[in-house]
């Protein structure tokens, strides 16, 4: 039996369903093995007393420390996060935090690797409690965890050291790979790629779910969460020269009141929509209501939006980030563009004007599924812990 512990501060919850769902739906494929058995920590920063009464936080704290969440076991631990000190404590606070949560469960989960899915502060503090316990440690990049905290002053060098003493090193793409070996992590690292469920991601009746969210016409969705590096904004101004062309953008965040006031002010109220955040059981049905999904993101790993929308067989718009050419090998599926409004509104307008067959974008997620993720990822820890102890 190989037991994981699954250390993912980015991982959904009662307040915050999408949260991280990617992680959710990797961890569930991983522990559908019956070899394999699996404990999620999923750790929660709130402020000291009394800021973590603040409403902002109410809703988190609300939240059991222990639960069973579709299935899995999942443990929510608190530690500290000191507001305005830029993340440079977050990491020891959180092993600080982990350590006698660990050890109560080491009796009944003799876990014999800690997993940590997202690189900061999951990462430094595997590394400490990894030694602290003998156990390997293995981390995963997704994106911003490099492009953000990998080179944030206080902050960068904790990601650095991380890396370099992991017993083992995961990416999301070939393009993350080579961002982790220019910041100085060594180059043993192997690429894990996302999943998606093509048995409810795929082409469907497109006007009858174009209905659904009463559009009729030539739609454009952008899914993503509602942050300055979505580039929601870009999307905006491109469909704003697009005449008849509705878009829709799902998610949820701070930028929700300044992208409202954009669309007051271009006088597209009629036309754009910002619905929210989206339940992922109707994330299928958005796509599939969509001609196109544009999404303007300034930095991503491999976004698991753009592989959700060519199963649905919504041809995508996106920037030359990330993992973008290993998913859109070339144009039948797809545009990369630069990252303005201008390219943009060219590249949604020759996709409405010539739809690329259905078949053809499709196949281009063939390749992404969640069984392909969980095979991989068992091989891999088990190929870890085999190392550890032989070392």
């Amino acid at each position: 039996m190989l037991r994981v512990l699954t250390l993912s501060s980015l991982f959904p919850d009662a307040s915050r369903p999408n949260f991280g769902i990617f992680v959710e739906q990797q961890t569930r494929g991983l522990a559908a093995f019956p070899d394999v058995e699996v404990c999620v920590v999923a750790p929660l920063g709130l402020p000291p007393w009394p800021l973590s009464k603040h409403p902002r936080y109410r809703s988190l704290d609300a939240l059991p420390e222990h639960e069973r969440w579709r299935g899995l076991d999942v443990r929510r631990p608190r530690f500290v996060n000191l507001p305005g000190t830029g993340g440079r404590f977050h990491a020891p606070l959180l092993a600080h935090a982990l350590v006698p949560l660990l050890e109560r469960m080491r009796g009944a989960f003799p876990f014999d690797l800690i997993d940590a899915e997202f690189f900061f502060p999951d990462g430094p503090a595997a590394v400490s409690l990894g030694r602290r316990f003998g156990v390997p440690v293995s981390i995963k990049a997704r994106g911003g965890d490099i492009n953000r905290w990998g080179h944030k002053p206080g902050v960068g060098a904790q990601v650095i050291a991380a890396g370099n003493a992991a017993d083992g090193l995961l990416a999301v793409s070939e393009s993350m790979r080579r961002e982790m070996i220019a910041l100085g992590l060594p180059d043993h690292i192997e690429v894990s790629s996302t999943g998606v469920d093509q048995s409810r991601f795929a082409p469907r009746d497109r006007d009858a779910a174009k209905a659904r969210f009463g559009v009729a016409g030539p739609l454009v969705v952008s899914l993503g969460a509602l942050i300055p590096i979505k580039g929601h904004d870009i999307t905006i101004d491109a469909v704003a020269g697009l005449s008849g062309v509705s878009l829709l953008i799902a998610g949820l965040g701070p930028e929700h009141a300044r992208l409202e006031a954009q669309v007051a002010r271009l006088g597209l109220g009629d036309r754009v929509r910002l619905l929210g955040p989206v339940p992922h059981a109707e994330v299928p049905e958005l796509l599939g209501a969509a001609d196109v999904m544009a999404l303007a993101s300034s930095s991503e790993g491999l976004a698991n939006a753009w592989v959700e929308s060519l199963a649905s067989g919504t041809p995508i718009v996106i920037p030359d980030v990330g993992g973008a050419r290993e998913v859109l090998i070339d144009e039948s599926a797809g545009r990369i563009v630069e990252r303005t409004p201008e390219a943009f509104r060219i590249a949604i307008a020759a996709l409405l004007a010539d739809p690329p067959p259905s078949d053809r974008i499709t196949q281009a997620a063939r390749r992404f599924t969640w069984e392909a993720n969980a095979h991989h990822l068992r091989g891999y820890f088990q190929r870890l812990v085999e190392r550890y102890r032989t070392r």
